[in-house]
């Protein structure tokens, strides 16, 4: 058990190491299949799931009954900031595999009394038509597909989707950068868009409020959250960046202590969000992972940089970057694929290659790419391509 008070972040931050995701990843290789983090016999678990596998090895992950309902306890928490009641039908639009991604969303949904619907095993084609018939008010999914389905819908006359009034989005960058905010707004007639983030290994995290659409809240009640230096482990103070690091509260059974999740955040001040707790106000939200920073001729990118630089142009339907080695160095090409009624491809190109040399001091090459031939995503959308 904790031997200190739990205010006393000082106490536990000396008695206690990081926790890091290799780690995990080692445990469960050398006791297969779910390692040694766990607080009961496998006998006493009623869940299971595991990570995406974007960035690696998948982690498998359990929980107990216990456990799952704190978890879904933290969803009704997202969804009163985001003023969902019993009253709305909720879309999930996302296939129901291993991957945690929206289950817990689901079952606190249908706790609350909410009309759910699953979307999985549906076309886009199909999910707009349940979305109509069904007069759906929230949608849950990634900013990409919100991106995609809402281009999908504007494209049709026989869809109605001016139901939908909230589209809370998960699961990858997007719902932080307020350009790609702003098209999924202007796809849905204005619908809400309300960010949120979790992991495997934590659970459901944090969400954004109407009054601070631009800062991620962690649910004080489920974490102790710490922002470190991600060299020299040290804590960053309020308004710089450094890595976010977890300890789980209430998920017993498979608990964590100060997990590295890679989540590169800023707390935010005071002048940001009054009387803010800067490790758990996140200004900006997730501003990428520590481990997805490319360096390119000398300067630090970020995906997020590129992301909110693309979704400023409304004709670019889909994209995709492109890195190689050349002479021991990284090279980035950007690929762009643009909406039919794009009437002049090379203006594009061009003022896209002007704001990158603008933003970073870079001449990064734009080709466009033929219509249909980039990949779509349901989940995690994997546009960062190495060769």
């Amino acid at each position: 058990g904790l031997t200190f008070p739990i205010s006393d972040l000082s106490a536990f931050t000396c008695q206690f190491p990081f926790t890091t995701k290799q780690e995990i990843i080692d445990d469960q290789a050398v006791h297969p299949p779910y390692g040694t983090n766990l607080t009961f016999p496998p006998s006493a678990y009623s869940r299971c799931h595991q990570t995406s596998g974007t960035s690696g090895q998948p982690i498998c992950w359990l929980d107990t009954a216990a456990s799952w309902k704190a978890m879904l306890h933290s969803w009704e928490t997202i969804y009163t900031a985001a003023g969902v009641t019993a009253c709305d039908n909720i879309f999930f639009a996302f296939s129901f595999g291993p991957f945690l991604g929206f289950w817990t969303a689901f079952e606190a949904a249908s706790g609350m009394g909410c009309l759910c619907f699953p979307g999985g095993g549906l076309s886009s084609a199909g999910r707009l038509r349940a979305i109509a018939t069904h007069r759906i008010t929230v949608i849950c999914c990634t900013p990409t597909y919100a991106i995609r389905l809402g281009s999908e819908a504007a494209r049709k006359d026989d869809v109605d989707i001016s139901s939908v009034q909230t589209i809370i989005v998960a699961g990858e960058p997007g719902g932080n950068i307020e350009e790609t905010v702003h098209q999924i707004e202007s796809l849905w007639n204005g619908a809400r868009v309300v960010d949120h983030h979790g992991m495997t290994e934590v659970g459901p995290v944090s969400y954004t409020t109407t009054d601070t659409p631009s800062v991620l809240h962690i649910i004080e009640s489920t974490f102790i959250a710490e922002i470190i230096d991600p060299k020299t482990h040290q804590p960053v103070a309020p308004g710089d960046e450094g890595e976010l690091v977890l300890t789980t509260l209430e998920r017993t059974g498979s608990p964590l202590l100060r997990y590295r999740t890679g989540d590169l955040v800023r707390g935010a001040t005071s002048a940001v969000v009054p009387a803010a707790l800067s490790p758990y106000c996140l200004d900006g939200g997730i501003l990428g992972r520590i481990d997805d920073m490319v360096l390119i001729r000398g300067v630090n990118i970020y995906p997020t940089a590129i992301e909110k630089i693309i979704r400023k142009v409304a004709s670019i339907s889909e994209y995709q970057v492109m890195l190689t080695n050349k002479r021991n160095m990284t090279e980035m090409e950007v690929r762009i694929e643009l909406d039919p009624s794009c009437a002049f491809p090379e203006v594009v190109v061009q003022d896209l290659i002007d704001q990158f040399k603008s933003d970073f001091a870079l001449r990064i090459p734009v080709t466009v790419a033929e219509a249909g031939s980039l990949p779509r995503y349901d989940m995690k959308a994997r546009r960062w391509i190495r060769k």
